[in-house]
């Protein structure tokens, strides 16, 4: 049996907006710079988070989600994501009990940090209270004898005397204080429609938020206890999770080589699990990069294209400006090459966004709307796609505030089955097209197969 001691950290919180992210990202930052080999996680399907801490860390963040990879793959991934580093700290998503709606803890912070048991550091907003702190903190301590809350850090906390308030009325919790912040404005990340806004979107502006995160955090922060926590918990004994394992021995290749998938990014589409890029790797494709806001063609030999989510809504005038990636996307979708398009690549494939004209692969046009489509899927594939062969079950989540008005003719891409019956997402030659997003890690076979039709559609192409 492998065993394998990887000190960590769960960083979770009473409820969303009590500053989990500011501290997690803060201790990151901070640990690293004491010169320890961060592995930043964040609990759930956020991406927009993990930018923020591979910014911390210089490490890709990676998401630990239960409900889209299955529990018997979260500290595998993590043992992953985390080899030969010095610590762990993973960030817990919503309150630490809120988990997939309808089915008890799965997917929530807690579930995550009994399957890594991992000790769980709670961040409580204390901004309006100052006794009651302590019966909030032993609600939470003892609601789960599973889950080890083994510390409180104190968030908002506006003076000395309330400061000294809340540590008095904390003394006999049995939860030791592990810090307190005070407000800093200095460090506060602004958000948008769907949460904070993305680091490629505010580069320089992100790094001082970072910098000052982790400022605030070593102010007020204990974090040699915090460190020492963290390696008391105990060793796993899982076998780390291997891309090539689950992509599969790659197939032959007409011509020899490896085929090019271009993978879209920059500041429109930020949104990519780095599990994706190393098992299209592992099943023998060349990963290469590339901007729509940029780049006037698509990378040399392209023969699969992967659009992932982001926000296109915002960068509607560039995007359509940008004419000659428009018409060289549409020419490898009407050529018959693998196109995977998830939300944002969803709308980039319209025929317009908000009356912007878009790559015209799909009849259909992408406009903003008022409302929010939130939660977790589960989903049966349609129709045969480049993702997935009719009748493939997946789980994944949505996430948008933009609605497609779809005209005749493409096949839906997904029969929703839970937690409610419809079709949704489009299927036309090479392309899937869908609202979903899935995480490869959890839908084995998905990059083998759609690495397998690039190799197909490079041979066509050439010839």
């Amino acid at each position: 049996m492998v065993s394998t001691h990887i000190p960590r950290l769960v960083i979770a919180a009473p409820a969303s907006g009590s500053g989990k992210t500011t501290v997690a990202t803060g201790l990151m930052r901070a640990f690293a710079d004491a010169g320890l080999a961060v592995s930043p996680h964040k609990v759930g399907p956020d991406y927009i988070d993990p930018g923020y801490h591979t910014l911390a860390t210089g490490r890709p963040g990676r998401n630990l989600d239960a409900y889209m990879c299955g529990p018997e793959r979260v500290e595998p991934l993590f043992l992953h994501g985390a080899a030969g580093c010095d610590l762990a700290v993973v960030e817990g998503v919503m309150g630490l009990f809120d988990g997939a709606s309808g089915q008890g803890e799965l997917a929530s912070t807690a579930h995550v940090a009994k399957l890594l048991r991992a000790p769980v550091v709670l961040v409580v907003d204390a901004s309006s209270q100052s006794r009651s702190v302590a019966a909030l903190v032993h609600g939470f301590a003892s609601w789960d004898p599973e889950v080890r809350v083994a510390g409180v850090i104190l968030n908002k906390v506006g003076s000395d005397r309330h400061e000294h308030l809340l540590r008095e009325a904390l003394e006999e919790s049995g939860v030791p204080v592990l810090g307190a912040l005070r407000r800093v404005p200095t460090a506060h990340t602004p958000s948008r429609h769907l949460g904070l806004v993305p680091v490629a979107e505010r580069s320089a502006e992100a790094l001082d938020a970072v910098a000052a995160q982790a400022a605030q955090v070593r102010a007020g922060c204990d974090l040699e206890g915090l460190l020492a926590l963290a390696r008391s918990a105990p060793a796993l004994t899982a076998k780390a999770w291997d891309p090539a394992h689950w992509a599969g021995s790659p197939g032959p290749r007409p011509g020899g080589g490896r085929p090019v998938v271009a993978v879209a990014g920059g500041a429109a589409f930020t949104f990519s699990y780095a599990e994706h890029a190393e098992l299209l790797t592992a099943a023998g494709a060349e990963v290469v990069p590339f901007d729509p806001l940029r780049d006037e063609e698509l990378p040399a030999g392209t023969a699969a294209l992967v659009i992932g989510g982001g926000f296109p809504e915002v960068y509607a005038p560039e995007l359509s400006a940008n004419e000659p990636l428009r018409e060289a996307v549409s020419g490898l979708a009407a050529a018959g090459a693998p196109v995977a398009a998830e939300c944002a690549g969803l709308l980039y494939l319209c025929r317009s966004l908000d009356g912007k004209p878009m790559c015209g692969v799909l009849p259909a046009d992408a406009r903003m709307s008022g409302r929010l489509t939130l939660g977790y899927r589960e989903a049966v594939a349609i129709a045969d796609t480049p993702l997935a062969a009719a009748g493939t079950r997946v789980r994944g989540h949505e996430f948008h505030r933009t609605v497609v008005d779809p005209g005749a003719g493409p096949s839906p891409a997904w029969g929703f089955t839970h937690p409610e019956r419809r079709v949704e997402g489009f299927v036309r030659g090479g392309v899937h097209a869908s609202y979903l997003h899935v995480h490869w890690a959890g839908a084995p076979g998905t990059a083998q197969r759609f690495v397998a039709g690039a190799v197909g559609a490079a041979g066509a192409l050439r010839a």
